[in-house]
């Protein structure tokens, strides 16, 4: 084939090409068009194409019923719901209003506090199903209680022997204080008199805290008890509300 007759050919070609958008088009072209014509038309149309699908239609209507329908987020419904539809009229989803400054915040509190909830509940069940574990029983509870109180008993039953020992002592040094009846007592008998007071209410302020400990540990067995019998008789871990004035736990 000479080099005119090659030209025309292709000129020729070039003006009989399909003008349709679609793959159908390229499979209609002449074979001597070129496969990368049909490629690059396709690959064309399906770039314009896609878009289009993803965006959806937007629809709502505005405060004074008036209905509006398009491709993108409508500017007169921005205070309401949009419904987002898909190509068949069906619903994709519903856009909430855009929220100003002070409702954006209150939406974020709320969601925190709900996060709260959420978290105080999981820690809950947490609790009560590390708390059953540890008690399976009433006795292994009973157990628990008295190996806790054993402690402040001894503490107490010491401190109780100590001060039966400083009245002992104390008395020796009263006696010798009737030497000195209406005179001023000599600084060393004054000095063991005044060491031996404060001794002797420091083992009362020990006692003193170690009953309060005492009432405190019970209080909270108590409390204790009372939530394990509802676990046991089948109430769901974390389902159990914490019981009024309870005590708070000391880590033991």
């Amino acid at each position: 084939m000479s080099s005119l007759s090659a030209a025309d050919e292709r000129r020729s070609t070039r003006s009989h090409r399909p003008q349709g958008r679609g793959v159908m088009a390229c499979v209609s072209a002449r074979v001597s068009a070129g496969v990368s014509a049909c490629v690059g038309l396709g690959v064309t149309w399906l770039a314009l194409a896609a878009p289009a699908q993803a965006a959806g239609i937007y629809s709502c209507v505005d405060a004074t019923g008036k209905r509006y329908t398009s491709d993108r987020p409508i500017a007169e419904c921005l205070d309401r719901e949009q419904r987002v539809l898909n190509k068949d009229g069906s619903q994709r989803q519903t856009l909430p209003p855009r929220m100003n400054a002070e409702e954006r915040a209150l939406s974020e509190e709320r969601q925190r506090l709900q996060d709260q909830a959420q978290a105080a509940q999981k820690d809950a069940v947490r609790r009560d199903r590390n708390l059953m574990l540890r008690f399976p029983d009433e006795p292994s509870h009973n157990k628990a209680r008295e190996a806790a109180l054993d402690d402040l008993r001894r503490g107490v039953a010491l401190s109780e022997r100590r001060l039966q020992d400083l009245l002992d002592e104390r008395q020796p040094m009263l006696a010798e204080t009737e030497f000195y009846k209406g005179r001023r007592l000599p600084f060393k008998l004054k000095s063991k008199l005044e060491a031996n007071d404060a001794q002797q209410q420091a083992q009362r302020d020990i006692i003193q805290n170690q009953n309060a400990e005492t009432v405190r540990i019970n209080a909270l067995y108590d409390a204790e008890l009372a939530r394990l019998r509802r676990l046991w008789a089948g109430a769901a871990p974390g389902s159990v509300p914490p019981a009024s004035g309870a005590v708070p736990a000391r880590k033991r």
